[in-house]
């Protein structure tokens, strides 16, 4: 097997989320609805989950809206964990730093996973779903979040445009987002059954888009891309970025638009008692005959 190549540097991101726990509550507002959505689906799940680990829990969101929900009484052990030891600090709890990449929990351990706005940072993300998958037991479930590919596409688009216009070249500054309509897809191919995918977009209004940049420092969602230039943005290429963003996307109240994309996935670990699809060729009726249409011949198939 061909080994993923390394996009992001997590011993930069968990410094950043390190530095980001003091203020994280500040700009917790898209984990809160994330945090909010995994319950929702939980409470339409009739079923007790003995075992749970919430990934990337940050400052607890999930844990905070689940007490307040009824499935919070089919969860008999919830289990925080988090790259940031900082961000689990200061409540009381089951907690654990944990690497997404390199998960500490045995196969066939648990029985519920959930990860709200974190997982989309994994160099590997099929290789994450699938040391999820694997610390399932059979019939477990997950529940997850991530950014999908339209998230700040403002921001990106507004930075390309000055550094390029104001230096030799354009690089990436912000990261790239797994892509909304993959999603399900990413979930088949780590093993999970019966895989659903759907879509939350946001979208949050600044009064200046500097406002945004602080808002990402504060969620430690800024980039920390590997190939990243080590050149620090230029103050004039800054501040010209922040004019084309209010230029291009300012709305008619002066205010300017950030695009947040949630994705949200469910996906089961495989156990015989769950829905197969029908095999190829072991319909009852024909097709023809349930819609009462005649069956025209296609003609020959190319040898």
């Amino acid at each position: 097997m061909t080994a993923s190549p390394l996009l992001f540097d997590r011993a930069l991101h968990r410094a950043r989320l390190d530095r980001a726990a003091r203020d994280f509550a500040s700009a917790d507002f898209l984990k809160a609805r994330a945090a909010q959505d995994v319950v929702m689906r939980l409470e339409t799940i009739l079923r007790r989950f003995p075992v749970a680990v919430d990934l990337g829990a940050r400052n607890g969101h999930f844990f905070k809206t689940l007490a307040d929900s009824d499935a919070r009484a089919n969860i008999d052990t919830l289990i925080e964990a988090d790259l940031s030891g900082r961000m689990l600090g200061g409540r009381d709890g089951l907690r654990v730093v944990a690497d997404e990449e390199r998960l500490p929990f045995g196969d066939a351990t648990l029985d519920l996973v959930t990860s709200t706005l974190s997982l989309h940072w994994t160099n590997d993300l099929v290789g994450a779903l699938i040391q999820i998958r694997r610390a399932l037991r059979p019939d477990g479930l997950f529940v997850g979040a991530i950014f999908g590919g339209a998230t700040l596409t403002e921001l990106r688009q507004s930075l390309l445009a000055a550094e390029a216009e104001l230096s030799d070249g354009a690089s990436m500054r912000v990261s790239p987002f797994a892509d909304a309509i993959d999603a399900a897809g990413l979930l088949q191919r780590a093993g999970f059954a019966l895989p659903v995918a759907d879509v939350d977009r946001v979208k949050v209004r600044y009064a200046h888009p500097l406002k945004l940049l602080q808002d990402l420092r504060a969620m430690g969602e800024t980039s920390v891309l590997l190939d990243r230039s080590r050149k620090p943005l230029s103050r004039k290429v800054l501040f010209r970025a922040m004019e084309l963003y209010a230029e291009r996307f300012a709305e008619a109240d002066g205010r300017v638009p950030a695009t947040f994309e949630i994705v949200s996935v469910t996906g089961w670990a495989p156990h015989d008692s769950q829905q197969k699809p029908l095999r190829p060729g072991s319909a009852k009726m024909r097709l023809a005959d349930a819609l009462g249409t005649t069956e025209q011949p296609t003609g020959d198939k190319a040898g």
